[in-house]
């Protein structure tokens, strides 16, 4: 197991949902979950907020103008500790879709972006978008 420290880091993760009501998932090919989907998203920089990060980051992975965020979720990714050494305290943010189609401008990070439909999600997902799912379908923030 590879540790990269000992403190928990902070991970953003953006729900972007189109006029279908689909998700956009990317697929992950660096750092931890390789092979799994994920929203877009990354680490809070320090002296950046949260919306901040969260904005830069879309922009960054797919190119997409995002805004209007509400706070979704707030979870504990504790599921790559043992492969990784890596422990999150992700936060969910929903982001207001304006359009276009997502590109995958990190290709050494995300293979590629698609659509998805809530009852049509792909077998692997990253834990951090996995508990966003879960807390927004549940309609808590955070859930025990």
């Amino acid at each position: 197991m590879e540790t990269t420290n000992n403190f928990p880091r902070i991970g953003i993760g953006v729900m972007i949902m189109n006029e279908s009501g689909e998700l956009l998932l990317g697929q992950r090919i660096a750092s931890h979950g390789t092979g799994e989907w994920s929203f877009p998203g990354g680490h809070l920089e320090f002296g950046e907020k949260i919306t901040e990060a969260a904005r830069r980051e879309v922009a960054e992975e797919t190119g997409l103008e995002i805004d209007e965020f509400e706070l979704i979720s707030l979870a504990d990714e504790m599921r790559y500790i043992e492969s990784d050494g890596k422990h999150y305290v992700n936060i969910g943010l929903k982001g207001s879709y304006k359009g276009g189609e997502p590109k995958a401008l990190e290709p050494l990070k995300t293979s590629e972006w698609k659509w998805f439909k809530f009852d049509e999600l792909p077998d692997k997902i990253f834990e951090g978008t996995e508990l966003t799912i879960k807390n927004y379908l549940s309609k808590k923030i955070f859930i025990i």
